[in-house]
């Protein structure tokens, strides 16, 4: 079983941030990094509730790992 749910946040396409969880066919966004993470927690929350973790190859108790992806900064 796995312990872990695959999530990615990219800067947004005018502004803030997206969250994407594909595993979960799950997206959300925020207008910054808290505001999506406190989202991306809700959505998978509410996508795992009522599901039967083993079906889905998930260990009770999952953990969100989470890839981010930046713009390197220009000196």
């Amino acid at each position: 079983m796995q312990r872990t749910i695959h999530a990615f946040i990219r800067p947004g396409d005018e502004r803030g941030f997206v969250a994407e969880c594909p595993q979960l066919h799950a997206v959300t966004q925020g207008s910054d990094l808290d505001e999506v993470v406190t989202n991306l927690r809700e959505v998978v929350s509410l996508a795992l509730e009522g599901e039967d973790l083993a079906s889905l190859g998930l260990a009770e108790h999952p953990f969100i790992v989470v890839s981010m992806e930046l713009e390197p900064a220009v000196a």
